[in-house]
């Protein structure tokens, strides 16, 4: 008689989901972070449900009802266009949280690789990639994404390498500082006695000692890319028209502002509300992972 050898591989699956169910009771354990992570889902299902959502096209126009205010045929009103904007804000909700996320989703794979490689082993190569990093991160975020927009030309691709560009040296410089901490420990000097592989120590030595920091840190770079479309958007070098990006459209109502301050209003208040948003679910998760440690 013999035990099943699919038991013991459940176990880790397991436990990852019991430390999810954890973390997210955690997260809706306070009032801030709750309303943080609500406001989150309530976007990441617009993405999601827009097309179905939104009652007008993004560029569908109604000649009959320029620069018309809120009413229950137009919840936001119109632009001087004649253009839906609630129907623009919520399909616009789709590219800003796909470019912002997966530049960040991006950005903290790279950064997780260098501040692993680089913290781990030290010496010169440390120094020249951090020194490097270092470089990058004298310029602002901003200034450094016009240098590389300027360079690479205003498209989603474009503003996608942005995002990756800008916050990777931040991501590894905090994996770096995690992981210097934790080398020198019994557990992995353990597993270089043994032979274990680079990869092997990396990755299930040092690192789950790094997801905590690592988690929070993402959180934080999202809602911080989420500003840095809108704000590339605005300035007319992000997405480009006819999309329904929300810096772009605040950047479009702003010389219509006294005939039609809705248009620039709702936008706004939805790039106000999702950072505000995924930054009070940040803070939320860094309770909750310190609580867990």
């Amino acid at each position: 008689m013999s035990l099943s050898p699919t038991t013991p591989s459940a176990a880790p699956s397991v436990t990852t989901g019991n430390n999810l169910l954890k973390t997210l009771r955690k997260l809706f354990s306070t009032p801030t972070s709750a309303l943080g992570t609500s406001i989150v889902i309530v976007f990441v299902l617009l993405a999601i449900f827009g097309p179905l959502i939104a009652p007008y096209g993004m560029n569908e126009q109604f000649y009959d009802a320029l620069r018309q205010p809120p009413s229950r045929s137009h919840w936001f009103g119109t632009d001087h266009l004649g253009r839906d904007v609630f129907s623009r804000v919520v399909l616009g909700a789709r590219d800003i949280l796909l470019l912002a996320g997966l530049g960040t989703l991006l950005a903290v794979l790279a950064g997780a690789f260098f501040g692993l490689i680089s913290g781990y082993f030290g010496g010169m190569f440390d120094e020249g990639v951090m020194r490097f990093f270092d470089s990058l991160l004298a310029m602002p975020a901003l200034l450094l994404a016009l240098l590389l927009l300027g360079t690479f030309g205003p498209s989603r691709n474009s503003v996608l390498i942005v995002i990756i560009i800008v916050y990777t040296p931040i991501v590894a410089r905090v994996v770096r500082s995690v992981v210097l901490g934790v080398k020198h420990k019994g557990f992995v000097e353990s597993a270089r006695l043994r032979n274990e592989s680079l990869g092997y120590i990396l990755g299930r030595e040092i690192l789950p000692s790094v997801l905590p920091a690592l988690t929070v840190e993402a959180a934080l770079r999202f809602s911080y890319a989420i500003f840095l479309v809108a704000s590339l958007g605005f300035l007319g070098v992000g997405v480009q028209p006819p999309n329904p990006d929300w810096g772009l459209m605040v950047n479009e109502a702003r010389p219509h502002v006294s005939t039609t301050p809705w248009a620039l209003t709702f936008p706004a208040a939805a790039i106000a509300i999702l950072v505000i948003g995924v930054n009070l679910m940040a803070d939320g998760l860094k309770r909750a992972l310190q609580g867990a440690d």
